[in-house]
This record gives structure tokens, C-alpha cells and sequence, in this order.
């Protein structure tokens, strides 16, 4: 498929304008990039007009806007995610020795962003850039919970109930029993639903503004990651790890349940 020469065109201006944060004259940012004065002047005032490109009124030079700031935070976010939650997702990996996963939603999915693996000789089948469906994964149910009611409904009304074990959740009706439980108890369950054998106990990650912006996961054979060992020992380190990462990226609980008791 051949690209849309006014796209390539606008995203190379850009491209040119990233490296030189100190803007560029029109003259000089159509020699960069290969095209003439007329046609550098229309891309540029159409990008000015969407605040993804700045004019200087003195120097009447161009420069990056805003507005892709505005585009990039999501991605910004989750580098940060990954970074500040490693030394955390590493300690509760040595602790109960059973692989972790750590997962945002992506395009109504769930992706792995990051996996510690243990050193059991029994180990999870997967990687990183993987995906999985959200309806029956433990990351993915977790961060179900902490969306906006109508990207909720957003996301599930395009989910496709596959019965991947006997266990597995198989319509909406289903799901948002679930989802309500695992807003009570701060954790969620992949209860052997996605795949034989695995269990998945699952914690969110949540920022400053109290949005569960990506989740992590215990993983491992159901025969190690019992329910009895959930009840008594793994939820308590899930949920201590979670509150732990989240407060590195700003949030505060406290104020959060202020908050609810002020909305009553």
C-alpha cells in the first residue's frame, strides 16, 4: 500500500523539526526537507492550526507544539510504568519465586510489557509484546476494573467470548459480576480460565490521578499457585506490592478514599 504523500510529507517536517529544538526558518526547513516554500507553508499551517507546530512571532522560526506531548503521554506513561516498578515486581518475584508479569490494555487487549521469570523448572510459556484477550486474564480483568464506565463498555461490547477451558467467563452479564467482586477485594483471578493448568493472581498499578494505568500478575502451575495459597499469602504480598508501586507514581489512597467519603 502506497503512503499518503501529504501524511509523509507532514510527519518528515516533524521528523526534521524534532531535531532542532531551537526551530527552524521556513527557507531552512525546506532545504532540510526537500520541498518547496509553498508547499513546506501549507503542511506548516495546518499543523500550526492542530497545535502540533509553533511559530515564533520575533524569530519567525518553527517549532515542535504541544499537542504531541499530548499524543506521546500514554506511552511516556508506561515507560515510566516499567522503570519505576521493576525493583518492586523483582523483590515479589524472589518472594514467591513464581513468574510475573506486568501488562497494559492496548487496543482492547491485554500486552505484556514486562515479565520476571522464576527458577522454577515448571515455567510460563510467554513473552513480551505478546498479547492476550482481557475477559479471562487476571491483568486483563484488573484493569476492567478501573476504567471509565463508558470505555468499559467500550472495550466489551467488541469482546469475543471464546470457552478456552470450562472455567472461562462467557458473556458480559458474567464478566461485570466479576468486575464488581474484583473491585471489592483489590485483586483479580485468572481461575484457570485462559489456559489449563495456570493459575494468575493479579494487582493494578495506579497513578496520581487514580487511574489504573497497567496491572501485574503472579503467575505459575495451579498446582503451586493454590487458592489456599492465594487466601493466605499471596494476595496480602500482591496487593502490599501495589500499593507500594502506586505510590511511587503519585497516588495516595488516603486522599482517593477522602474523596469518596466527600461524593456520598
Amino acid at each position: 500500500m502506497s503512503n499518503v504523500q501529504s501524511i509523509e510529507r507532514a510527519f518528515g517536517l516533524l521528523e526534521v523539526l524534532s531535531e532542532h529544538p531551537d526551530g527552524l526558518q521556513i527557507t531552512r526547513l525546506s532545504e532540510k526537507v526537500g520541498l518547496s516554500k509553498s508547499t513546506v507553508h501549507r503542511l506548516l499551517a495546518t499543523l500550526t492550526n492542530m497545535n502540533y507546530v509553533h511559530k515564533d512571532p520575533e524569530s519567525e522560526k518553527y517549532k515542535i507544539g504541544y499537542q504531541l506531548v499530548y499524543l506521546t503521554r500514554n506511552i511516556l506513561s508506561n515507560i515510566d510504568v516499567i522503570t519505576i516498578a521493576k525493583p518492586y515486581l523483582n523483590k515479589l518475584s524472589k518472594e514467591v519465586n513464581e513468574t510475573i508479569h506486568l501488562c497494559i490494555e492496548d487496543m482492547g487487549e491485554i500486552l505484556y510489557v514486562d515479565k520476571i521469570e522464576s527458577n522454577q523448572t515448571i515455567r510460563m510459556f510467554s513473552r513480551v509484546g505478546s498479547r492476550a484477550p482481557m475477559y479471562c486474564t487476571g491483568t486483563g480483568k484488573m484493569i476492567l476494573s478501573g476504567m471509565e464506565p463508558d470505555y468499559y463498555e467500550n472495550i466489551v461490547e467488541k469482546i469475543e467470548f471464546v470457552e478456552k477451558t470450562e472455567h472461562t467467563i462467557k458473556n458480559k452479564m458474567d464478566l461485570k459480576k466479576e468486575i464488581e467482586f474484583i473491585k471489592d477485594q483489590g485483586y483479580a483471578l485468572d481461575n484457570i480460565e485462559n489456559e489449563e493448568g495456570i493459575r494468575c493472581i493479579a494487582a493494578p498499578i495506579i497513578d496520581s490521578q487514580g487511574k489504573t494505568i497497567a496491572a501485574f500478575s503472579i503467575s505459575g502451575p495451579s498446582n503451586r499457585i493454590t487458592m489456599e495459597r492465594i487466601n493466605q499469602e499471596l494476595a496480602e504480598k500482591i496487593k502490599e506490592t501495589s500499593r507500594m508501586i502506586s505510590r511511587q507514581l503519585g497516588y495516595d489512597n488516603r486522599n482517593q478514599a477522602r474523596k469518596s467519603e466527600l461524593s456520598l
